[in-house]
């Protein structure tokens, strides 16, 4: 994000929540300007201990709808086989990092869409309660954050809240790329080309559009007498504006091996390890003679299993190690180790178990390991799509 090492608070199925130093100037910012706030609702002093109390709730409900934003994005992309290394929360909101790209227009569509029906749910349950609680008309006074609106503290809040839920919402169906309109839009344009890198060239370039017209907004915002108002709307087009363009950078250099697949570049003779041997065996006639960190375990039918690491290996006790079993000490596989064969090579381009590990393994249809691809191999095919179409000079 903007640097510094993220902090873990928890995780969530698996999936590591952390957030940039960042996040906390968000936090303090919004506390300040909602004790406030707050303070005006109820008459009070700004320091006192209710608005001061309201504005941390609020702050922190707020991020953690922006969480559900985004852990949204996380189970629709762990349904469609896409795995999810974390979540990090920043100065901008939220993302959630992919182990991969989507494979189909569908999938990329049903990812994108995801965070913002979790946020539009958030918006109609607090709107409801509101409603049901209170009537339209204070509840309204509440959600137009009229500080001399005459409700309590705590309606305030849920008003408060619904408002920015609802605001969160149309500005990220806003189609500007890398945000989740921007994701559908590619969606819709790849599933209408059928070319991917055509239709996230479409989406970055309408990406950039947008990010220059916040940045426009923003100076003529702070041109207005609104600092504030103005220099975070400009640094949100400016974020946008970079992501479109690295996008579209990156683009230009994955359209040029689009017509490469797994299998055209992989290993196709794997060394791998029967499920079924015991790790006395798999030291002797696999780490100690091949000297790798690693390698793929397959069953009897060569379906791939998972992975068996050297380390994990070491650690089972000498006198133990004729009886422990290579599928006693897997690293399950859920998807991110391997890629099928037949995808195209550039969905690998994203992929964090190639970085992790150096390789993935390729499987086919039937998921019984017929390859191993490393990030050296990927680094190749890239290097050579990249000379002239007469060599290098």
């Amino acid at each position: 994000m903007l640097g510094g090492r993220p902090i873990t608070l928890f995780h969530v199925r698996g999936i590591r929540i952390a957030v940039d130093w960042s996040w906390f100037i968000v936090l303090f910012l919004m506390i300040f300007w909602l004790s406030d706030f707050y303070g005006r609702v109820l008459g009070e002093s700004s320091s006192a201990s209710t608005p001061f109390a309201l504005a941390v709730a609020s702050s922190l409900l707020f991020f953690a709808s922006v969480l559900l934003h985004e852990l949204g994005h996380a189970f629709a992309a762990l349904r469609n086989g896409i795995g999810i290394s974390s979540i990090q929360l920043w100065i901008f909101g939220g993302m959630a990092r992919m182990d991969r790209e989507s494979d189909s227009p569908s999938t990329e569509f049903k990812v994108a869409i995801a965070g913002p029906l979790v946020t539009l749910a958030i918006v109609v349950v607090l709107t409801g309660f509101g409603l049901a609680a209170v009537g339209w008309e204070e509840f309204r006074r509440s959600a137009l954050v009229e500080s001399s609106s005459g409700v309590s503290g705590f309606w305030a809040m849920i008003g408060w809240l619904a408002t920015i839920n609802l605001l969160v919402l149309v500005f990220n169906l806003l189609p500007a790329f890398p945000m989740d309109g921007g994701r559908v839009v590619r969606a819709i344009a790849w599933w209408k080309t059928g070319d991917r890198n055509s239709a996230t060239r479409f989406a970055a370039n309408l990406g950039r559009v947008f990010g220059y017209i916040f940045i426009g907004g923003g100076l003529l915002l702070i041109a207005s007498g609104d600092a504030f108002g103005g220099i975070w709307l400009a640094l949100i087009g400016m974020v946008i504006n970079g992501s479109a363009r690295a996008a579209s950078m990156q683009t230009a250099v994955t359209g040029k091996i689009s017509n490469l697949s797994v299998a055209d570049v992989m290993d196709r003779e794997p060394v791998a390890i029967p499920g079924e041997i015991s790790v006395e065996q798999a030291l002797d006639e696999y780490f100690l003679r091949y000297r790798w960190p690693w390698f793929p375990v397959v069953d009897a039918a060569y379906k791939f299993l998972g992975l068996v690491v050297r380390d994990k290996a070491d650690e089972v006790p000498e006198t133990s190690r004729a009886s422990f079993h290579v599928s006693d000490l897997l690293e399950r596989d859920d998807g991110t180790f391997q890629v099928r064969d037949d995808a195209p090579l550039d969905s690998l381009l994203a992929n964090r178990a190639l970085r992790r590990f150096g390789a993935v393994m390729a499987v086919d249809i039937d998921g019984r390991l017929s390859g191993v691809i490393t990030a050296e191999q990927v680094g190749r095919a890239l290097r050579d799509a990249a000379k002239p179409a007469g060599g290098a000079r």
